[in-house]
Parts: C-alpha cells; sequence; structure tokens
C-alpha cells in the first residue's frame, strides 16, 4: 500500500444508512492511497453500527454534537497526509472523484482547494460548482440547481463547498482550521475567505462528481438553519471584509430581506420553503434579530481576528473587493434560490 496521499474526513450526526452508502462509495475510487476518518457526533455510537465504517474507517466519537467545523478540525490533527477532503455523510463520490481532485491539486502549488462538481441526487443538476458571494457576505452554491452540462469547464472559483472540499494541508496550517465557534453553515465560506487573503487559489474540477442528498441533516429549511446562517453570515463579514465592503453590507442586506419577502408571499425561495414548513414570517423575523443580537458579545473576538487576518494578508484590500465582484450574486437571486 502506497503511502497516503488525502485523509478522507466524514463528519457523521445520525449516522443512518446515508452514511453506509457514502463510506461504500469510497470502494469505487481509482486510486487507493487515502485514509478515512469518520468522527460521530452522535453521542450513541451510532457511526460503529455500520460493517462498511468500522471495516474502513478510524471513528473518533464525541459525547455530543460539537459542531461541524469542530468535527473536522479533530481529524485534521489526528492525520498528517498532504491533503484532507471534508465529505457529508449524505454525499456518494462517484468513481475517479478523488484521483481528479488530487490530479488538479497537483499542477501547482497555490492551489490550495479544490472543489468538485455535486450534483443532486439522482439528478442531472447541481448542487455545487464552487460557492459564490452575496455583498452582504450570504454565501450560496454556484450554479444551484442549474444542469451540470453548462459546468463543464475546469477554471478557478472563490472557494469549495464544504459538502466535498479537498484542502492542501499546507494551506490549513497557514490560514488556520476551521472557526469552531461557527458550529453549524458558513465555516467554509469563512475558511475560503481566510484562504483567499493568503492568495491561496481555488479550482472546480468538473471531472471529479460528487451526488448529495441536499440538507439531509439539518433540512431543507428550519428556523435552526436560518438563524445559524444569518448569524454565520454576520460574523464572516467582521471577520473578513474589507472596510468599504462592510460598509455596504446592511444595505444589500436590506436588499435580501426585501427579496426573501417578496418572493415568499409568491410562494418561491427559502422564506417560502420555511413558512410552508410551518415557520411563518415572525419566525424567520425572529431568528434574523437572535442572530443580530449574538453579533454583540462575540464583536470583541471576532475585531480581533479581523485585525490578525488583515495585518498577515498578503492581498491587498482592493484585490479582496475585485475578487469577491467578480464571485459575486445578487441579492435577489440568493433571495430566489
Amino acid at each position: 500500500m502506497p503511502e497516503s496521499r488525502v485523509t478522507v474526513i466524514i463528519p457523521t450526526l445520525q449516522a443512518d444508512s446515508t452514511l453506509d452508502e457514502c463510506v461504500r462509495s469510497l470502494a469505487s475510487q481509482t486510486v487507493a492511497d487515502f485514509d478515512v476518518i469518520v468522527v460521530d457526533n452522535s453521542g450513541a455510537s451510532r457511526a460503529s453500527q455500520w460493517e462498511s465504517v468500522r471495516g474502513r474507517a478510524r471513528i473518533i466519537e464525541n459525547p455530543s454534537n460539537v459542531g461541524f467545523g469542530a468535527a473536522v478540525n479533530q481529524a485534521i490533527r489526528a492525520s498528517a497526509t498532504p491533503f484532507v477532503l471534508t465529505l457529508n455523510d449524505d454525499a456518494v463520490l462517484r468513481p475517479g472523484c478523488i484521483e481528479a481532485l488530487l490530479k488538479a491539486a497537483q499542477t501547482r502549488y497555490e492551489i490550495g482547494m479544490c472543489a468538485p462538481r455535486i450534483l443532486l441526487y439522482g439528478e442531472d443538476r447541481l448542487d455545487s460548482a464552487g460557492m459564490v458571494l452575496c455583498r452582504d457576505g450570504a454565501s450560496k452554491q454556484r450554479g444551484h440547481l442549474e444542469p451540470a452540462s453548462q459546468y463543464a469547464r475546469l477554471q478557478q472559483v472563490l472557494m469549495p463547498s464544504g459538502c466535498v472540499a479537498l484542502y492542501r494541508r499546507d494551506m490549513l496550517e497557514e490560514t488556520g482550521l476551521f472557526d469552531e465557534s461557527f458550529f453549524l453553515y458558513c465555516e467554509d465560506t469563512d475558511l475560503g475567505l481566510r484562504a483567499r487573503w493568503k492568495l491561496w487559489e481555488c479550482m472546480y474540477v468538473p471531472a471529479a462528481e460528487v451526488e448529495h442528498r441536499y440538507s439531509h441533516s439539518a433540512g431543507r429549511a428550519s428556523a435552526l438553519k436560518a438563524y445559524y446562517a444569518e448569524r454565520n453570515r454576520l460574523f464572516l463579514i467582521v471577520k473578513n471584509f474589507p472596510a468599504p465592503a462592510l460598509a455596504l453590507a446592511p444595505i444589500v442586506s436590506l436588499a435580501r430581506y426585501f427579496w426573501h419577502t417578496v418572493y415568499m408571499l409568491a410562494g418561491r425561495g427559502k422564506a417560502a420553503e420555511h413558512a410552508a414548513s410551518g415557520g411563518g414570517g415572525m419566525q424567520l423575523l425572529w431568528c434574523v434579530a437572535k442572530a443580530h443580537l449574538a453579533l454583540i458579545p462575540a464583536l470583541p473576538r471576532l475585531v480581533r481576528e479581523r485585525r490578525a487576518i488583515q495585518r498577515h494578508g498578503r492581498m491587498h484590500p482592493v484585490q479582496f473587493r475585485r475578487m469577491l465582484s467578480t464571485y459575486s450574486i445578487r441579492a435577489r437571486q440568493v433571495a430566489a434560490l
């Protein structure tokens, strides 16, 4: 067996049959030089019930749910391979995925991240071809719900979705690992932006294909998701946005809230999904208010981290703003998805 180049890290909370299918998909890979670590956040040793997991993976068990970022960080610290691959337990790798990602990453050292072509499970539509960012920090999957055939070109993108992403260890050691205070959602966006401040690049690799059951763990729309997505968006922009972009963000947010309301009344978008699942407009409003209140006690820490990111960053703030413009999505588009 050759020395491993990649550690595949699979955090799991439910550890149900989707985890079993996820781990079994690793057997179809065209390379064998990778290790597997499953981080069980169930608090009930659920991952070990699956023979596929016991036979292929090292299992790290947590007594409770420590969150996505903390679980992945545990596995990163417990491994030593030059690359790590984060993999949601509700995703299935198609044959050749890991090999294609490695091939792209190894073309140039500056490539610190790679994003595969992530399709919706059992469909020809995309879940993600990398990530794009709204001017208020709301991140969305590039190409979400569009035909996968429209995203067939190898190219640079802003950052990968943490659902399935290849990271270079040298990049992680320089940039820092996932921010564990995020707990759920946007950790991948925060890490990607911090890497970009350090001039690390991200490649979208369409030859690396994945199928994903979208939001299997947290649900397609829920109060939990709405709160963490909004709170962590605020954490993200305070940490990473240059001053002019940070000043503009509240105005863009107001526009996004307006379009969420319009589309909710028309029965479209995430706000309408939330209303259909039993949560109304007032619950969404409370989630937004609670998220802003949570920002207040976190501000001193976030400001310290902001200063460190910009002090040690190699990208000029003007370049950073141009990059955000290149990979942006409008507030109305965010609300419509």
